[in-house]
């Protein structure tokens, strides 16, 4: 079960956040048995989508779903609704994704790094062998390891963000591309097909600039060109460069150490992976060609091609490859014919979301001490163990233990919303 939108779509209500939750946990309760609702912890998680907003309407977001969950039968304390910070979020993501390979518990050399490309936000986790400041670095103690981790949430720079500033740079007129037509005023929007018409609805701006800028609109003409679009995607991922305060900064002003070892790339990554049929180590020349053939495509072509794909969505493809291009190679360094990166959703059957990393590290008081004898699999009933939920910003995680000791091991289930599945996790007594 997905709900949308999101908690940051309530900036302008906040008192009405509360209300989206409802849903949410009604779907709970037909799950979990009543006997167990006190029981239950539930706790809610907000991500990137919050962390972009002003501090006081944060909270009154956040006051706003307390005020429900402390009346909805399960288990709530008020400091189990918060904003996780960005490393929070790539670290859970880290120890998802390691647990998933089975290299969580083992030597920090074997592990694989993560990257995720977000809507509000990118994160970069990965071991680093390198000392690092406070700032960027996490501690993971699992078993007989601890784990150094530099752990960076680079937030605006997710992929819608980075494409809502793309426009605005076009809008600027601070884009400044070879392509750009030579006539005081035609501009050029290399990041869309050639023959989509741009709309006033879709760009979102703010009430006083609507007329200036629509007008603007009526002179840009989409003209696509991937290596156009990759030079303006690379403007997008300097922004603030200027304000770097350390000896290299590789996006924004934000400092990235040279990347260690292998590496999955998740969400935009996958999914952009996926439109363009690639394999799960396809090269970055691959996507780059990918691209070039997407963006040089007329749109009434396009449209016929993916008939059922939403307009928007199909629209972005161009800027989305060019994007990653922009931000793995250019940016992050890592070479046209790296085959370190992998683009995943999930391993096996374990999903790769950072939910599940923050339920193993909550419960670690739960494992046996070293390595512990997990063993996940996929059911489709429901059980009354542990429950997740969550949707584009949030996350609602409820737990209760299994009362069927007897005879049976002692389980815990994530229910994940947005894929519609239990993930079962046996642990050992």
């Amino acid at each position: 079960m997905r709900v949308s939108p999101g908690l940051s779509a309530f900036e302008g209500e906040p008192e009405g956040a509360g209300r989206s939750l409802l849903e949410l946990l009604e779907f709970g309760k037909k799950r979990i048995p009543k006997e167990y609702w006190g029981e239950t912890e539930i706790r809610l998680m907000a991500t990137a989508g919050l962390r972009r907003l002003e501090m006081g309407v944060l909270e009154r977001i956040l006051e706003s779903c307390r005020s429900v969950l402390r009346f909805s039968g399960f288990k709530f304390q008020d400091d189990w609704a918060s904003v996780i910070t960005g490393s929070d979020e790539g670290m859970y993501a880290w120890v998802a994704a390691n647990y998933a390979l089975g290299t969580l518990g083992g030597d920090p050399q074997q592990t694989t790094g993560i990257i995720e490309l977000g809507g509000a936000s990118a994160q970069v986790t990965f071991v680093s062998s390198g000392p690092l400041t406070p700032e960027f670095s996490s501690k993971v103690k699992f078993g007989e390891f601890t784990y150094n981790l530099y752990s960076h949430s680079l937030l605006h720079f997710g992929q819608n963000v980075a494409y809502d500033t793309l426009k605005e740079l076009l809008v600027s007129r601070e884009l400044k591309l070879s392509v750009e037509s030579v006539q005081d005023e035609t501009f050029i929007d290399p990041c869309t097909p050639k023959g989509y018409l741009h709309s006033l609805e879709s760009w979102n701006f703010s009430p006083g600039a609507v007329d200036e800028k629509n007008k603007y609109l009526t002179n840009l003409h989409a003209r696509g060109n991937f290596s156009e679009c990759r030079s303006a995607a690379l403007m997008v991922l300097q922004k603030g460069k200027d304000k770097c305060s350390y000896q290299h900064c590789n996006i924004g002003s934000t400092f990235i150490p040279k990347l260690q070892g292998k590496f999955l790339a998740t969400e935009n990554f996958f999914y952009t992976s996926k439109f363009f049929k690639l394999a799960p180590r396809a090269f970055l020349s691959d996507l780059i060609l990918a691209g070039e053939q997407f963006c040089n495509e007329d749109w009434s072509k396009l449209k016929k091609k993916y008939p059922t794909l939403d307009t928007e969505d199909l629209q972005r493809y161009c800027f989305s490859s060019a994007y990653i291009v922009a931000l793995l190679h250019d940016s992050l360094g890592i070479a046209l014919d790296d085959e370190r990166i992998e683009y995943a959703h999930q391993v096996g059957d374990i999903p790769l979301d950072w939910a599940l990393g923050a339920f193993i590290l909550q419960n670690l008081g739960d494992l046996e001490s070293g390595r512990p004898d997990w063993i996940p699999t996929i059911i489709t009933d429901d059980s009354s163990a542990l429950f997740s939920f969550f949707v584009v910003s949030i996350i609602l995680i409820f737990t209760v233990w299994s009362v069927t000791k007897w005879r049976k091991p002692p389980l815990k289930t994530i229910y994940d919303l947005e894929k519609g599945r239990y993930i079962v996790t046996r642990v050992g007594r």
